[in-house]
């Protein structure tokens, strides 16, 4: 590697923040042009070279004798530039470079389709393989690839195994039945594995089988859902955080996801500084209060039933819902659990023992053979963020809910698993790419996936 490669925007900007950038300090740099403008005596150039959300200026004036070259640089162009530091504390920008020369790497077209002015989010998306170059959607990849990060830190730290589900299965997990099916002959779809198969809808049946023999292990990777849903929080493919715990109840699991969640939004806010101011300006407001308010919060624990009695109570006293309709046995809707989070409670909460007829067959059945022993974390501004269970480990009942259900024979392996030295364990599921919503403040998850996949588009 060059000497001049190892030097980045990233390695200056934190030399600046150590106290150890030096006035004159000569530097090559290659990166991208963001803007330009030139008043004919001096020029300035917005420089951001990827490593860094921050962007360096650059400066040049009639003094330089490629001056009438220089001023000729297009927005967008990528270029290598030499020059000289001068701090500029006092100033927006905590320093600059005075440029000594330019040297065009990759012309940019004039058709360029981004230009220095806003662009709708919709537009943007029709561009897809371009925006991650536009300051909001660099923010978000750049807190993208940091959550990522954290979520792996925090259970390596803790001991958990890493494993990869497959992505090609015979079952569709909790038996909705949206799935997208893999054939190689469409003439014979069931001839390459001899059964149907299709993309998986969740690795959790997959991992509880590690979590029976490892004891704590997590899977981490890519979903799919075949539902034509065109909302702001549904994609056909985005990924899921699942983990497993063995020798551990529902109690043990709020306590996981309580820790798990305070942990890698403080790991973002501690990491992302400059990304979170941005989208605390820019795209919601109150965005670090909001999750500042998550992670100093003790998150309280409520009855579903006790919910619905402080839901009808809202009601009786003139609360208008959308749907009105509060009864023992619904599955809420986001506007319930929100005034749940927001009205009630003021901060994160549990909603535990959940009625099992709106709950999948895996989930423990409690003693009162009516609730099943789940969890659904609730939090200020969004609702549902995490759902969590205690899994069934009884034989007999497990098998009967599952013929109950059909799906014995597809799933008789991980019934077998309760046969062969099971033990109570728990876990929960958390959308990725909805985590990433949450902490940015951006509002489709369209805008958080670098190249979304729903009905009806598949560009790129």
């Amino acid at each position: 590697m060059s000497q001049e490669r190892e030097l980045t925007a990233r390695k200056l900007f934190f030399t600046y923040y150590d106290q150890k950038l030096v006035e004159d300090t000569s530097v090559t740099l290659e990166g991208w042009v963001k803007s330009h403008r030139n008043n004919g005596s001096v020029g300035f150039i917005e420089f951001n070279d990827g490593s860094y959300f921050k962007s360096i200026q650059l400066v040049y004036d009639k003094d330089n004798k490629d001056f009438e070259s220089i001023s000729k640089v297009k927005y967008g162009s990528a270029i290598q530039i030499t020059g000289k530091v001068k701090l500029t504390p006092t100033m927006k920008q905590p320093f600059e470079i005075h440029v000594d020369s330019v040297k065009v790497l990759g012309d940019c077209a004039e058709d360029y389709p981004l230009q220095k002015k806003k662009h709708s989010f919709e537009f943007l998306r029709e561009i897809a393989y371009l925006r991650p170059r536009a300051n909001t959607f660099n923010a978000v990849y750049r807190v993208r690839n940091t959550l990522a990060y954290a979520i792996h830190k925090f259970f390596q730290e803790r001991g958990f195994m890493y494993v990869q589900t497959p992505i090609i299965t015979a079952n569709d997990a909790e038996g909705a039945g949206q799935v997208f099916h893999v054939v190689s002959d469409f003439k014979n779809p069931n001839e390459f594995f001899n059964s149907s198969a299709c993309l998986t809808v969740s690795g959790q049946l997959h991992v509880e089988s590690f979590a029976l023999a490892f004891r704590d292990v997590y899977t981490f990777g890519p979903t799919f859902r075949a539902e034509k849903s065109n909302t702001n929080r549904h994609a056909s493919e985005f990924w899921m955080i699942e983990p497993e715990i063995a020798f551990a109840d529902l109690e043990d699991d709020m306590n996981l996801i309580e820790s798990f969640i305070k942990y890698i939004i403080k790991y973002v806010l501690d990491n992302c500084k400059d990304e979170m101011e941005f989208f605390n300006n820019f795209i919601d407001k109150g965005v670090l209060d909001k999750l500042h308010t998550v992670i100093n919060a003790p998150f309280v624990r409520m009855e579903y039933t006790k919910a619905i009695e402080l839901l009808k109570k809202a009601v009786e006293s003139g609360h208008k819902f959308e749907n009105n309709d509060i009864y023992w046995g619904m599955d809420l809707n986001s506007e319930h659990e929100r005034y749940v989070t927001e009205q009630i409670v003021k901060g994160p909460v549990f909603l535990i023992n959940y009625p099992k007829e709106i709950k999948a067959f895996y989930m423990k059945l409690n003693p009162d053979n009516k609730t099943v022993a789940a969890c659904d974390l609730l939090v200020p501004k969004e609702g549902e963020i995490v759902g969590g269970s205690q899994r069934e480990e009884d034989f007999t009942k497990l098998e009967a809910k599952m013929k109950e259900m059909g799906n014995e024979e597809g799933l008789k392996w991980y019934l077998n698993l309760r046969k062969y030295g099971g033990c109570i364990h728990s876990g929960f599921g958390l959308g990725f790419d909805r985590l990433l919503m949450y902490i940015t403040g951006m509002q489709n998850i369209r805008d958080v996936q670098p190249f979304p996949r729903y009905p009806g588009s598949l560009k790129y």
